[in-house]
């Protein structure tokens, strides 16, 4: 089984080939991810200083994933042969000014305008980043979605906890608005360095429509749905799983999940010509650590089954992007916007079904739910291949 590429530059070859796009777009997609999660990391304070609750501060990340399930499948339907150059600029250039509004929002619904805005960048970056980045560099889909799934590891790993330290030196204010200011940043790195990027032929309604009809796409879609719907069912709760063990060690932990989650990046894309393998390990890992984690009841199984949580649910963006991509090789954006769109709806409602069942179940059940989607999740992708 091989994975889709383009093998059509849309720039003059050189003779060499420039990594120099991919890492500025894997940059972008970095500050994105930082900025959508930067909530939960100051939520104390901005709870405080806005005069609302904690709870209805959440909201502020709830609202990114409502934008963005709303951006991803339409964004190019409405900017059908727009440069995709331009739109990613354009889209981080609202991430900053997403990031501008919420640090100096004097209420809690301007932060919210803000959150929404930075909703549509994140979703409509991440249907553009991938098909982007293989025509850039033709013939390397693999290598260009471990990069830029890196991005969202760095983030995990160094954003969220970074600005928590500097909102707690500097206010939470700060934080937002170095956030603007480094999205910016890339927003100048991809238009200095990114070729231009024409969309696709045929890009727009009658692409996505087509892409609906593909029965075996969209089966492979259901199954990432359910998937990452087990996955963040439990994973806002991952810190009460880790302090029910041993509350000393909830940074260490969750920077383990992060590594694993680094490994599990690199090890989808080595995976990138066994594809049937890639998306079934990948979900089929993290449904193992967590009704693992379910029944833990000591650090020496808590430890390796956080590491496995990590490293197995992130396998799934880069096997499942590489897999959609060589599913639908004709419509790529299409069939990518479709995989954001399954990625937003999975953490909406995840989050929601999780929070309901630890209010009326406690949180073992929470955490076996996730084990069993995530597990019916591998087996759908156990039994498709990735062409028809």
């Amino acid at each position: 089984m091989t994975t889709s590429t383009d093998t059509t530059p849309t720039v003059p070859a050189t003779g060499r080939t420039t990594w120099a796009p991919v890492l500025a777009l894997a940059a972008g997609i970095t500050m994105l991810v930082a900025s959508e999660f930067l909530p939960a990391g100051v939520l104390p304070g901005l709870a405080a200083d806005l005069g609302v609750s904690e709870g209805t501060a959440g909201l502020a990340v709830a609202a990114t994933a409502v934008a963005g399930l709303l951006t991803a499948p339409t964004i190019a339907v409405v900017l059908p042969r727009t440069d995709r150059r331009t739109v990613l600029v354009a889209l981080l250039a609202i991430g900053a000014v997403a990031n501008l509004v919420v640090a100096v929002a004097p209420v809690f619904a301007v932060l919210l305008v803000g959150r929404l805005l930075l909703g549509v960048a994140v979703a409509g970056y991440w249907a553009f980043a991938f098909a982007a980045g293989i025509r850039a560099v033709p013939g390397r889909a693999a290598t260009v979605s471990t990069t830029l799934a890196m991005g969202v590891s760095i983030a995990t790993i160094a954003g969220v906890p970074l600005g928590s330290l500097l909102g707690d030196l500097f206010g939470w204010r700060v934080v937002f608005g170095l956030a603007a200011a480094l999205t910016a940043a890339t927003a100048a790195a991809v238009w200095f360095v990114m070729p231009a990027v024409p969309a696709q032929p045929g890009a727009g309604l009658a692409m996505l429509r087509q892409t609906l009809t593909h029965r075996r796409l969209m089966l492979g879609i259901t199954f990432l749905f359910v998937a990452v719907l087990g996955n963040f069912a439990a994973y806002p709760f991952i810190r009460l799983a880790i302090e029910r063990v041993d509350a000393s060690v909830v940074a260490l932990l969750l920077l383990l999940w992060g590594l694993g989650g680094l490994g599990g990046n690199l090890t989808a894309g080595s995976l990138s010509r066994r594809l049937r393998l890639a998306t079934t390990l990948g979900p089929a890992l993290f449904g193992l650590a967590l009704a693992t984690l379910a029944g833990a009841g000591s650090l020496w199984v808590v430890v390796p089954a956080i590491v496995l949580w990590g490293f197995g649910m992130n396998m799934v963006p880069v096997s499942t992007q590489l897999w959609v991509t060589t599913a639908e090789p004709q419509r790529t954006e299409s069939a990518l916007a479709l995989q954001v769109t399954a990625f937003q709806a999975a953490i909406m409602l995840g989050s929601v079904l999780g929070g309901r069942l630890l209010d009326e179940t406690g949180l073992t059940p929470v955490l076996l739910v996730g084990a069993v989607l995530a597990l019916v999740g591998a087996a759908g992708f156990a039994g498709l291949r990735a062409r028809v």
